[in-house]
């Protein structure tokens, strides 16, 4: 059979180049129900709703500002070693449409636990509502995608084998989700060390979420542990602000809310 012989473009060389990098990481994935009630009304209430994105990577954030081992990543070079990061940065997956190509680029969100999830929302919304070239994030990375072949693997290597630079570039935890295409379980890759991902809320409140993680760097019950803290940073922490988020809204925003019943 005869067909067609496409050209890479730049956007599908980013993933072919990430998925280089994330060939070797030993990946255990752990899924539960968290059951969400409380954020899930507090959240409805608001006319302007922050996404689920910014909820899930302010509340691991949190979860993570607390556990040093969910800031802490496995490093190659100059000798294998555990790298634990001082702060938290996250890394969204961003679902775009370029030139009719569709795509996926990452955000980097620094400091989300420190930052008010309306800022974490607009972060992300940038990213996916901005001009392609006016995203700082997406034009450095594709940069990188310009180099020939070697001088991409190298790049690729310094940013995942030392423990600064993979700090910098691809932070200590990702999140990504299809469920604002219909939703499903997905055990996304990355070169790690946390990767979290969430589905559609259910009718009875609850939301399966994902966590894959780095075996070299932790273990089960840690991530067991993280998953009951998180419910509860959920159900507390950033219910209580989009709480708040909600008494700060003008009132007539808050009627309108209310006429149609959300």
């Amino acid at each position: 059979m005869q067909g067609t012989v496409k050209n890479i473009s730049l956007l599908r060389r980013l993933i072919i180049d990430l998925m280089h990098a994330s060939r070797d990481v030993p990946f255990v994935s752990l899924t539960r129900t968290l059951h969400i009630r409380p954020l899930i009304e507090a959240r409805a209430a608001l006319a302007r709703r922050p996404g689920y994105a910014a909820v899930f990577v302010k509340a691991f954030a949190i979860v993570a500002r607390d556990e040093p081992a969910l800031r802490t990543l496995y490093a190659k070079w100059p000798r294998p070693c555990f790298y634990e990061l001082p702060r938290n940065v996250a890394m969204v997956a961003i679902a775009r449409v370029e030139n009719g190509e569709h795509c996926v680029l990452p955000q980097r969100v620094c400091l989300p636990d420190q930052l008010a999830l309306t800022e974490v929302d607009a972060a992300i919304r940038y990213a996916k509502e901005a001009p392609f070239a006016e995203v700082p994030m997406f034009r450095k990375i594709l940069l990188a995608s310009r180099l020939p072949l070697p001088l991409r693997r190298l790049a690729w290597a310094v940013g995942v084998n030392f423990g600064r630079q993979r700090g910098n570039y691809f932070g200590n935890f990702a999140v990504t989700s299809v469920a604002a295409y219909g939703g499903g379980v997905l055990h996304a890759v990355s070169p790690g060390p946390y990767i979290l991902s969430f589905d559609v809320i259910r009718p009875d409140h609850g939301i399966d979420v994902v966590i894959r993680w780095d075996h070299r760097v932790t273990d089960a019950a840690l991530i067991a542990r993280a998953f009951s803290r998180l419910e509860q940073v959920l159900n507390g922490e950033i219910a209580a602000e989009l709480r708040a988020l909600r008494a700060a809204e003008p009132k007539a925003e808050q009627k309108a809310v209310r006429a149609v019943g959300v």
